[in-house]
């Protein structure tokens, strides 16, 4: 049995799907178990060849684990703590970045500006697994959805990454004005603010539906267009290959940005370094650099590169 942690996010296991596909096909006939929120079953079926989920958040202990897998694959993080986790189940291989503070001398350097795809198929290969960093499509879901609409996400995990309200309200009413049919979609914590861009920009009721992350794959799978900040949607853009428009802020796009030969993805970044993507306080200067006008131009752009490809 091999066990591979990633007990993170939306955002943060879609860009991991060419490594994870890489470990399915480096262990054909081996039970291959993920350590992850058990919500993320869908995502974890839209990427496919994992056969079990150990429900985990984080970096709290693994209780449900089996202990002794042949090899722990740490796909959580630099360590030592993600590393530490793994090592009280006595795997019989850890596989993870070198950390001195974890005693794991073996495996590669972590790179800190390293986009993030590129940091887990380079983990992988060291290994000996073979990983290819295009391999990032989803599989639709079953799953009964409007479709061709225009998707709108406000939120993100952290306040420096959210544009203003004011001004996601501002994108969704000129699109609807340009005869875009508008949802605002975010999680349950989230329906507040979804409500207030829906209400300013003049929506009706119906644009803000409650969907668990089923729905919300198939709705990005059958959208005409994603806009969002720098959070999970944004790689299921990728993933389904939507055309999206990604606004970011403390994070550079050159860690987790979408494929840059995407003509029909695009991310606006107006910072100069690298930071904390979960900052706390008020919103980043670079994402409050980003106006309207640029999101909607951005947007007509994405939309005619996808009808050219």
């Amino acid at each position: 049995m091999i066990l591979i942690l990633r007990a993170l996010g939306v955002g943060d296991l879609a860009v991991a799907a060419p490594a994870l596909r890489g470990l399915r096909a480096a262990f054909p006939g081996e039970t291959l178990s993920l350590a992850a929120p058990a919500w993320l079953a869908p995502l974890v079926d839209a990427i496919g060849g994992i056969d079990r989920i150990v429900p985990a958040h984080e970096l709290e202990p693994l209780a449900d684990a089996p202990v002794n897998p042949q090899i722990a694959v740490n796909l959580h993080g630099s360590g030592p703590e993600s590393h530490r986790r793994l090592l009280e189940l006595e795997p019989g291989k850890l596989w993870a970045f070198a950390n001195r503070a974890a005693g794991h001398h073996d495996g590669p350097g972590w790179l800190d500006e390293e986009h993030e795809v590129f940091r887990w198929c380079r983990f992988a290969r060291y290994y000996g697994v073979r990983c290819a960093i295009d391999d990032l499509d989803l599989k639709r879901p079953s799953v009964d959805v409007p479709q061709g609409m225009t998707i709108i996400h406000p939120g993100a995990k952290s306040s420096a990454r959210r544009w203003p309200p004011e001004r996601y309200a501002s994108v969704a009413r000129r699109l609807r004005s340009a005869g875009h049919r508008v949802l605002i979609t975010g999680s349950a914590s989230e329906q507040d603010l979804c409500v207030r861009v829906s209400e300013e920009a003049g929506l009706g009721p119906d644009a803000v539906p409650r969907t668990g992350l089923t729905e919300l794959l198939g709705l990005v799978a059958a959208a005409r267009l994603v806009i969002s900040g720098d959070t999970g949607i944004a790689h299921l853009a990728t993933g389904y290959r939507t055309p999206s428009v990604t606004l970011f802020g403390p994070v550079s796009p050159a860690r987790w940005g979408p494929p840059p030969d995407r003509q029909w993805h695009r991310a606006i970044w107006h910072g100069t370094r690298s930071e904390r993507g979960d900052l706390p306080g008020p919103v980043h200067p670079a994402l409050l650099a980003i106006e309207a006008d640029e999101v909607l131009d951005a947007g007509n752009q994405v939309l005619h590169a996808a009808a050219s490809k």
